[in-house]
């Protein structure tokens, strides 16, 4: 086995073959550290008591992060410094299309965060064109010969993510690492991952990248924060996306933890569109009837008949069938497909949507980010549920206008009663949108 498969990542003993010799000056340390009460977890740094992870023989393991693998006292890590071992690249970046005059700040701030190694916060609202104002400082980091990763919380995200930086580096190996993937791991200078593949890593990049950084499962994740600050080097930077940042990284701006650049307004320059309300306080009722509000069977049959893409969100899994059955009664020749995150089938499903080979698709919040149509509405019913946060009702409401051939798109919430969330997030997006409108009147 190639010592490059070691370098910058912590493997477990059962992680390696039996036909290999280990590289010279490999590391081996502990998996876990063992007091007389607790056990803590060297990969995730999850403390367990004794009496909860106990085996036979006074072993332990670790439950928190059992999914990369057991971890146990029985366990050792094998691990090589990162030496950054890149051939010399002048010009990774082959993208040339244009940023707007408000995107090229954004993108010189992070350039220079990047260059700096610092903590930064690019908040931007959904559609601004987050993934395009990176370009520039990932080349730069390239150049100088940085090992650079950009992780998100979500798979489908990754998956996105990966053929756009291929176009944009079409010199630059990629590596992409989900729980999925069924590729082989190579050591690459720039990798695209989920957020649980840090924990593989140990300082290993020396620029982090975290796309919504708000999203679960990464938010109040203290196992995937741990993570990060374990894969990024002592002295590397790490810099965090989001169109909805929480209350503890805007308070980590404001006692200036963190730097923090600001875009209100989407790439095409338009406004996020707002939220209209239907009040349907029997909508639940009826969904167990199989039976779907009056107005949104209108608004369903109105954009079938222009053709006009959508999506239609749902709190729980369990109300997919309920909705499919009612939409098979009523639109018996219109092919009707759910999608959810247990769905084996969930990319293949998505997929179908992108080629428009289905006209909508009926989804819980996995589509809520990270996911784009072009020219699409938005409908959710039952967004006052508990599932659905402000946050997640911001971005729902943000897979509508993205496309700069129809940037404005209709966003409808069919609600029993006016929820904290549901304020909330009309609030939220009042509030971008008139920063968005001075930045346009400021410009014209």
């Amino acid at each position: 086995m190639d010592a490059e498969f070691f370098y910058g990542r912590r493997l477990l003993d059962q992680e390696l073959t039996d036909e290999f010799e280990l590289p010279k000056h490999v590391q081996i340390s502990a998996a876990m550290e063992v007091t007389n009460t607790y056990v803590r977890c060297t990969r995730c740094n999850y403390n367990s008591s004794l009496s909860e992870v106990a085996l036979p023989k006074e072993q332990y393991f670790c439950p928190q992060c059992i999914t990369m693998g057991r971890v146990s006292t029985l366990s050792k890590f094998y691990y090589l410094p990162e030496p950054n071992l890149f051939k010399a690249n002048k010009h990774p970046l082959s993208w040339n299309g244009q940023l707007s005059e408000l995107q090229q700040k954004c993108s010189l701030e992070v350039c220079r965060c990047l260059q700096k190694h610092e903590r930064h916060l690019l908040w931007a609202v959904t559609g601004a064109g987050k993934t395009e104002m990176l370009f520039e400082a990932i080349s730069q980091a390239i150049q100088r010969g940085e090992r650079i990763a950009l992780a998100s919380p979500r798979v489908d995200v990754c998956l996105e993510l990966y053929p756009r930086l291929q176009q944009a580096f079409a010199t630059i190996d990629i590596c992409l690492l989900h729980g999925r993937e069924t590729k082989p791991y190579q050591y690459r200078q720039l990798t695209i991952c989920t957020t649980h593949q840090l924990l593989r890593f140990y300082h290993a990049f020396d620029n982090l990248i975290i796309d919504e950084v708000d999203a679960f499962p990464y938010a109040e994740n203290q196992q995937l924060y741990f993570a990060t600050k374990q894969a990024v080097k002592p002295t590397g930077g790490c810099l965090y996306l989001t169109a909805t940042p929480g209350p503890k990284l805007l308070q980590q701006v404001r006692q200036k933890q963190l730097g923090i650049s600001y875009l209100p307004l989407r790439y095409h320059g338009h406004l996020l569109p707002e939220i209209k309300i239907k009040l349907t306080p029997a909508w639940r009722q009826q969904l167990k009837q199989k039976k779907l509000p009056n107005s949104l069977v209108l608004a369903i049959k109105l954009r079938i008949e222009k053709q006009q893409p959508f999506l239609l969100f749902a709190p729980h899994v369990a109300d997919l069938g309920l909705i499919k059955a009612s939409l098979n009664k009523r639109f018996p020749g219109q092919k009707c497909v759910t999608v959810h995150a247990a769905d084996e089938q969930r990319l293949e499903k998505v997929q179908l949507m992108r080629d428009h080979k289905v006209l909508f698709l009926v989804t819980t919040s996995i589509l809520e980010r990270g996911v784009t149509f072009p020219e699409i509405d938005v409908l959710v019913l039952g967004a006052d549920d508990a599932v659905f946060s402000s946050a997640a009702l911001v971005q729902i409401s943000g897979r509508a206008g993205r496309s700069i051939s129809r940037p404005t798109g209709d966003v409808i919430f069919w609600i029993g009663a006016y929820a904290t969330s549901i304020r909330l997030a009309i609030k939220q997006i009042k509030f971008v949108n008139k920063k968005g409108h001075r930045l346009v009147q400021c410009n014209a």
